[in-house]
């Protein structure tokens, strides 16, 4: 059996043309640059085009766009042939790419849906009119529905991310797994060999489970108790105001990585003040929830009863299974009704960017609800008699989720660029787990002669962070048509 080479039998006739493609969006990428330097034709101006020829702008415009046509469609061409031609015909692109086609197809899915009922969706809905609210939207889910599909029914991934194959340290991508037999997925390592002879390619796919569980819920966590606070002391502003305010600001006046630092050190792990933070900082999601539904239903006590039980049982249950873990002070749960036991290690990261992030959502919050509580539908509000709980979390708050949703996206990538810097430096989570920063750092060591094992995380977490700054770009686009 031999090594994969990276496009197979395909690579006689597409490289060629993929390169020329390249070639043509670099030089048409430069021309852009320098015409943006040039006067801006005008019917009888400098730079007009002579009759019957094309304009330098026009061309290096039509070089970019047909480029990336070009380059797009010879990656649907190795996506196909590796889908649906015998494993190893397309080489390592068409073998990478038919692990992914889970991906691909709940892709297809999600854009066909989402596209087709776009004008009944809102704001997400008038994402898709955005062009590059969709590229990120696309890098986002692709990398989401990576993470579901590794994380939960073991799809994608070809070997296990913390076996190690002898023989197969630092290899290069494509190489025969030994004793290999069968020509197929898992008889090669896609991706190349790290420095302990794990596969790359898997501990890449499930590196992005560990994101996806940690960097959305934690911001969500964050923003829950951003809202939560943020919202009367906009409101009220006076005493309560100032000292939220201080509290906010001395937790800001600290460096953010030092501040890591300080909490997930195995120091003050062992302390247990991150547990003792987590019981207070989850607490949060269920006062937001049981004071927005009662705020709304206050007036209607047999809507508001089973709704608020139901909250506070459910989502009470949950609370109690997240702090209660094993080895702990808070051991405290029966077996049979803990529905989770969060490794120390994910919780104690969890707490970490939640604490940190809590405090810059509360100053974005305050900030909106001191200038739309000034506006006239929150007096109106007033003059009805509402409740003040009824005008921040149904009047004020609506009215603040361009500004929210924009940052909530930009928070998550930031999260994630978090997550990164703590596994390469070692902290938190453990040395052998497969996240993004901890894989970068294991690589890093024999980066100018072994280069795969750090730069293939290194670009996943780059497109996820990129697919997330886009999203919010696209967000804030549309956002502001409203």
């Amino acid at each position: 059996m031999d090594a994969l080479t990276w496009t197979g039998a395909f690579g006689a006739w597409l490289n060629p043309i993929l390169l020329i493609a390249v070639l043509t969006l670099a030089v048409a990428s430069i021309g852009m640059v320098a015409a943006s330097f040039l006067p801006v034709p005008t019917a009888e101006g400098p730079g007009r085009a002579p009759e019957g020829r094309i304009g330098f702008r026009t061309a290096t415009d039509l070089g970019l766009r047909w480029s990336m046509v070009a380059i797009v469609l010879i990656a649907l061409v190795y996506i196909l042939a590796g889908a649906l031609l015998p494993y190893g015909s397309a080489g390592i692109i068409g073998a990478v790419a038919a692990q992914f086609l889970p991906v691909w197809i709940a892709l297809a899915v999600t854009f066909v849906l989402s596209l087709r009922y776009k004008r009944r969706l809102g704001l997400y809905g008038k994402l898709f009119d955005s062009t590059v609210g969709m590229i990120g939207f696309a890098l986002v889910m692709f990398w989401v529905f990576t993470g579901v599909f590794v994380g939960v029914f073991g799809w994608i991934a070809v070997q296990d991310p913390l076996t190690a194959i002898s023989g197969l340290k630092n290899v290069p991508p494509g190489e025969v797994v030994p004793g290999a037999e069968v020509w197929a997925p898992g008889a090669h390592y896609l991706l190349g060999g790290d420095n302990l002879a794990r596969d790359v390619f898997s501990r890449m796919v499930n590196g992005s489970w560990i994101v996806i569980q940690i960097a959305p819920l934690a911001t969500l966590f964050s923003f829950m108790i951003g809202i939560t606070l943020g919202l009367p002391a906009g409101y009220y502003s006076g005493r309560l105001d100032t000292i939220l305010s201080f509290i906010a600001n001395l937790i800001l006046a600290f460096p953010v990585i030092l501040l890591f630092y300080l909490l997930v050190t195995p120091e003050i792990v062992d302390t247990g003040i991150p547990t003792y933070m987590a019981t207070v900082l989850f607490l949060f999601p269920i006062i937001f929830l049981a004071v927005l539904f009662n705020a709304r239903y206050h007036t209607q006590p047999a809507k508001a009863r089973p709704i608020l039980i139901a909250i506070i049982g459910g989502f009470g249950w949950l609370y109690l299974s997240l702090i209660s873990q094993s080895g702990t002070v808070f051991n405290f749960l029966p077996g049979f009704l803990d529905l989770f036991d969060v490794p120390t290690g994910i919780l104690v990261v969890f707490v970490a960017v939640v604490f940190v992030n809590a405090p810059t959502v509360f100053r974005i919050v305050r900030g909106l609800t001191m200038d739309i509580k000034t506006r006239d539908y929150v007096a109106a509000a007033q003059t009805r008699g509402e409740g003040p709980w009824y005008i921040m979390l149904w009047e004020i708050l609506p009215n603040a989720r361009g500004p929210l949703i924009v940052d909530f996206c930009l928070r998550i990538g930031y999260t994630t660029i978090l997550l990164g810097a703590l596994g390469f430096f070692g902290l938190g989570l453990p040395p052998e787990s497969p996240d993004w920063g901890s894989t970068i750092n294991a690589g890093r060591q024999l980066l100018s002669i072994f280069p795969h094992p750090a730069l293939v995380p290194a670009f996943a977490l780059l497109s996820l962070v990129l697919g997330l700054n886009l999203l919010a770009d696209g967000l804030r686009e549309e956002s502001l048509k409203d």
